[in-house]
């Protein structure tokens, strides 16, 4: 199934049945498709939520003629947190996985970034590009200086991750002015395999398709992955400085309009 990229609207979630079609998709990615679960998965109403969703800014990609239940016309979502918000929240969403002091004292406008996902349906089309668009043109009219936030591997075995994570490690570490580091009690090394060892091509086949994007934008990682049980994956810390950007990335991606 596909849809041309006259029929998506994209927009801030402004209601709670906003934010519930947001967790409608969560669930069908996250819980359904890939198999996570934990405390907040209301398996009942089909809604993957946490304590943070009423205070975050949900960026949804609707659909309309997906279907004519509203919690159903929601085919991509990026949850944000602008650092001016945080006070409300009273921490980052990643400070639970990750030591955030080098961002939060740099002095820099931060954005974080998550609960990243396009219904399955739509990948591979126009819709993650019009997301992407709408969110570059957001971050950089609002000026932020860094991007930030986890991306996850699906499932937990670090031998097959072991070099993708790896490659991370040796090749696209953050500068120790932003390297934020995995929180003791739940720091996973990537150093993995040796440089020389890995495999590239093998190690970026195994990379999700989110990673790779922020890769090519000049994205870098935290020190250490965040192993999750609950949700089945292997976190990273991407972050991403925006003066980075190439001036052709930033072109392509600031067409879009957010409503």
């Amino acid at each position: 199934m596909s849809a041309t990229d006259s029929l998506f609207r994209l927009r801030f979630a402004q209601t709670d049945e906003d934010i519930r079609a947001a967790q409608r998709l969560r669930y069908r990615v996250f819980v359904e498709e890939l198999g996570s679960d934990g405390p907040m998965v209301d398996h009942d109403a089909k809604l993957e939520r946490d304590a943070f969703d009423p205070f975050y800014r949900h960026l949804m990609l609707i659909d309309p003629s997906r279907s004519d239940d509203p919690l159903e016309q929601c085919v991509g979502v990026y949850r944000l947190l602008p650092d001016c918000d945080v006070a409300a929240v009273g921490k980052f969403y990643t400070e639970d996985e990750y030591d955030l002091t080098v961002l939060k004292e740099s002095g820099k406008r931060l954005l974080e970034l998550g609960r990243s996902c396009v219904a399955a349906e739509y990948r591979g089309g126009t819709a993650l590009y019009r997301l992407w668009s709408g969110l570059a043109k957001y971050i950089l009219d609002e000026g932020f200086d860094v991007l930030f936030g986890v991306a996850s591997f699906h499932g937990t075995d670090m031998a097959r991750l072991a070099e993708p994570l790896s490659l991370l490690h040796h090749r696209h570490l953050a500068p120790p002015h932003l390297r934020v580091r995995a929180r003791a009690e739940h720091f996973q090394t990537m150093d993995l395999v040796s440089e020389d060892a890995v495999d590239r091509v093998a190690a970026m086949r195994a990379m999700p398709a989110l990673i790779k994007g922020y890769l090519r934008l000049g994205g870098t990682v935290g020190e250490g992955a965040f192993v999750d049980h609950a949700f089945n994956t292997v976190d990273v810390c991407l972050i991403l400085e925006t003066d980075m950007i190439a001036p052709r990335q930033r072109e392509l991606y600031t067409k879009g309009k957010v409503l």
